[in-house]
């Protein structure tokens, strides 16, 4: 069994592990048991009544959190022409639009949180699989990161402000960032909701029974604090 230090366990005292709390109240947990030196982050973990197995049971969306992750995101776009232009123009960190730069990445430069490709461009980025694929990186129709040139200074805005893509794992679990400790407790009772309110409309059609088993919020490094399921499907979304 791993020894745990001092913090870790003064952190562990304020938290009741046969207690599942509402949600106001975790939040208000998670900022006090956050002890470490850097600003922790905010995460939940859920434990979904799904078989990862099963086409009709995944589970693969973005929501926007209201006040963001409290993270510079790095933005990379795979674009040509007016639209590489376009993406400069509302501040992305980087653009690939030539065989030089689709050269860097397939050399292994993966410098940036989010990439997002204009449609044109997926027959090119797609040989990139093997460099983004495994790092959560590649373009996707389904997460909202393939878009038309139109609407590419719209997902750069997105992305930048605290856009969040979450999906079933193959373990039938979904881990998502919500903020950091240093947010207000509002703060993160807010994207809570809007997290909470995005998984509900993500229900996917083959869901029978119980769709959310166990949800768990924790600081880094900090312990896991229960959230009564019910009570956080019950949540309004905060506008």
């Amino acid at each position: 069994m791993a020894k745990h230090g001092k913090k870790y366990l003064a952190a562990m005292a304020k938290v009741n592990p046969d207690q599942q709390y509402a949600p106001a109240e975790a939040v208000k947990l998670a900022k006090e048991t956050a002890f470490t030196k850097f600003d922790a982050t905010i995460e939940v973990h859920m434990r979904m009544g799904l078989d990862p197995r099963q086409a009709d049971q995944q589970v693969r969306d973005v929501v926007v959190l209201p006040n963001g992750l409290g993270k510079t995101v790095r933005v990379l776009i795979f674009a040509q022409g007016d639209a590489a232009t376009a993406a400069r123009a509302a501040g992305a960190d980087f653009v690939a639009d030539d065989d030089e730069s689709l050269g860097k990445i397939q050399a292994g430069m993966t410098d940036f949180d989010v990439s997002i490709a204009t449609p044109d461009m997926m027959g090119k980025v797609g040989r990139l699989g093997r460099i983004l694929g495994p790092r959560g990186l590649m373009p996707n129709p389904k997460a909202g990161t393939v878009v038309p040139p139109g609407d590419i200074a719209k997902a750069i805005q997105e992305a930048k402000a605290g856009r969040v893509e979450f999906r079933l794992d193959k373990t039938a679990n979904i881990h998502v960032p919500i903020g950091k400790a240093s947010f207000s407790e509002q703060k993160l009772f807010e994207n809570f909701s809007a997290f909470m309110d995005a998984i509900k409309k993500a229900r996917p059609s083959g869901a029978k029974g119980n769709f959310i088993r166990r949800i768990t919020m924790a600081a880094t490094m900090g312990p896991g604090i229960k959230i009564d399921p019910n009570l956080a499907q019950s949540m309004d979304v905060v506008e």
